[in-house]
């Protein structure tokens, strides 16, 4: 079934590249609304959806007709996505989501406690039937088909602190919430001077990001797993998959990918003939999505 919020959960911060406040408000929709983003300050309304991403190496950005954008949106996208919900509108009144402290485990807790309604209109998904792949001469990223959603995610950094690390993960049975909700984005301290240069990362702080300098961690506290980094690579991954406008059943490897190039895959996903079809979810088929079996006692792994 598909399923939604059991009543709206507000959450307020700053853009990571802005720095500007926000306020955005989740909201329980109908079956069949899908996710779709409210831009209350200029009256916009923007389907998440991969064929409103502008692509980007930074962050996730969907734009409308008009220009109006959103950025930064796949960590709600992923928290969505983790905690299975299917339809909500999400009100925001500025153009980039909250970073909170750099993952999703904020979202997820104000999802969570909000609570799920489960919808009486059947699920459907999108099964990958042929492998498809895409490569940008730094990384890869390829869909091939499976009987739910896993993520497999190889990272290589040359600065110590982070390094090479790779992961695997069935996505099914609450999987998001307990292993990579919380894990937090990261940067280099060499590319903070750099993004500012540009405009970015205005409302970065040691506090929603991990930063690094060569073997050193310079975020308090130090890292929430060893391998946090390629945990938060696979937690972008999700939100990007989340694009798709459906569950997706399927093999994502990810190799040194960033958004971009997760985009591009489902775009070649989309138009490569016979390698997809929307398959309604059985029984079986519905216990390996993620967010299925999911407990208010996981919430314990992000409290």
């Amino acid at each position: 079934m598909q399923t939604t919020l059991q009543k709206p959960v507000r959450f307020d911060g700053a853009g990571l590249h802005t720095g500007r406040p926000a306020t955005l408000v989740l909201r329980p929709a109908a079956a069949g609304h899908g996710i779709v983003f409210h831009r209350i300050d200029t009256g916009t309304r923007i389907p998440a959806l991969w064929n409103r991403v502008v692509q980007g190496p930074l962050a996730t950005r969907i734009e409308a007709a008009d220009g109006t954008a959103i950025s930064t949106v796949e960590h709600i996208m992923a928290a969505l996505a983790g905690c299975g919900i299917h339809n909500a509108l999400i009100e925001i009144d500025g153009p980039e989501v909250p970073i909170l402290d750099g993952s999703a485990a904020g979202f997820v807790r104000g999802i969570l406690e909000a609570g799920l309604a489960r919808l009486s209109v059947p699920l459907f998904a999108i099964e990958v039937l042929r492998e498809v792949s895409v490569d940008d001469g730094f990384g890869r990223a390829t869909l091939s088909p499976a009987a739910g959603l896993a993520i497999d995610f190889r990272i290589d950094f040359p600065d110590p602190a982070i390094g090479e690390q790779r992961r695997r993960l069935d996505m099914a049975n609450g999987a998001f919430v307990r292993e990579l909700c919380d894990s937090r984005t990261f940067c280099r301290r060499a590319d903070i001077d750099r993004m500012r240069a540009e405009g970015l990362a205005l409302g970065g702080t040691y506090r929603n990001a991990v930063v690094v300098e060569g073997e050193r961690v310079l975020s308090p506290g130090g890292l929430r797993y060893p391998d946090e980094a390629v945990r938060h690579k696979m937690l972008d991954a999700l939100g990007d998959l989340a694009m798709a406008g459906a569950p997706i059943l399927g093999l994502y490897t990810g190799d040194r990918a960033g958004h971009a190039l997760t985009n591009a895959l489902l775009r070649k996903l989309f138009s490569t003939p016979g390698s997809w079809r929307r398959t309604r979810c059985g029984a079986a088929a519905a216990a390996r999505l993620p967010g299925v079996g999911l407990r208010l006692d996981d919430l314990a792994a992000v409290a």
